[in-house]
């Protein structure tokens, strides 16, 4: 090898490891999809919105027993999409009751619209501002969601949201709303000696400012629906629509099969009657 081949490939090896410590270029969107997702980059470097090639398309008709949340989110959603004013959504309850597939089946309703939905992921709310700044010039209309969204304390993307929602010097963009859903409505857990009016060593002097705190950023939600579980009718009539829609044929024993498997998963809701119709349809 020459001393000029030799020179090359140690310059090859410094450009492998320097590009192992800066940050990767980021993808520029293509704003030809209608569904993203917001990917981290490891390494500290900003994120970028990924196409998702198979969205989920979920048809409004296909969620039972929760016609009056239904009602509210397509008709704050309708409102955002003519350009009118319209609220931030906190969907909040039982769990398997509709609320994700809510928001999909909303999106997809008025995707024909031009309206987008960019999914993220808790953890990477603490970007959000780069998300924000992102899509805000943009002329379409977007669903910034957030999935089962809880948090502990002293996490950073709780006061990240915060700020994004209604807090930050810079004004809300309008071509932005934010839905979300979860089991816990105050998305914070409190605790008992937080009501409490007294001092406590090692505690906080006063504990309703706590509980303000903790309450704070549920209340930045302009419209909240809440989901409950399903009484045993409900379940039947969703447990019906699965099978039948997925081709097969609703009876006696598919009623007694349907509460046999209800029981043995100690809950009734949509999502418990979509995996009982596919598992009776599928052995059939």
């Amino acid at each position: 090898m020459s001393q000029f081949d030799h020179i090359i490939t140690r310059l090859e090896q410094l450009i492998d490891r320097v590009e192992l410590v800066l940050p990767a270029v980021q993808p520029q969107p293509d704003w030809s999809g209608s569904a993203f997702r917001w990917r981290a980059q490891v390494g500290g470097g900003k994120g970028y919105l990924q196409v998702v090639k198979n969205s989920h398309r979920v048809d409004l008709n296909s969620l039972k027993n929760v016609e009056t949340q239904k009602q509210a989110i397509v008709r704050n959603t309708a409102q955002f999409v003519a350009g009118r004013s319209a609220n931030n959504v906190l969907l909040t309850g039982a769990r398997g009751t509709g609320k994700s597939t809510l928001i999909k089946a909303c999106w997809n309703t008025f995707a024909d619209q031009g309206l987008k939905i960019i999914e993220v992921d808790k953890t990477d709310l603490i970007q959000l501002a780069d998300i924000v700044d992102l899509v805000s010039d943009r002329p379409e209309k977007f669903i910034i969601f957030c999935d089962d969204m809880s948090f502990e304390e002293g996490e950073g993307s709780y006061k990240a949201l915060k700020s994004a929602l209604d807090g930050s010097i810079a004004e809300p963009s309008a071509n932005i709303l934010f839905y979300a859903t979860s089991n816990r409505r105050h998305l914070l857990p409190e605790k008992m000696r937080e009501n409490l009016d007294v001092s406590y060593e090692d505690g906080e002097v006063r504990p309703n400012d706590s509980t303000e705190e903790k309450v704070s950023l549920s209340e930045r939600f302009g419209l909240w629906l809440s989901f409950y579980p399903f009484s045993q009718e409900e379940y039947l009539a969703a447990a019906r629509y699965w099978v039948e829609y997925l081709g097969g044929v609703w009876g006696e024993r598919g009623e007694v099969d349907a509460l046999f498997w209800h029981r043995s998963r100690g809950a009734r809701s949509g999502r418990i009657a979509w995996q009982f119709a596919k598992d009776y349809v599928g052995k059939l």
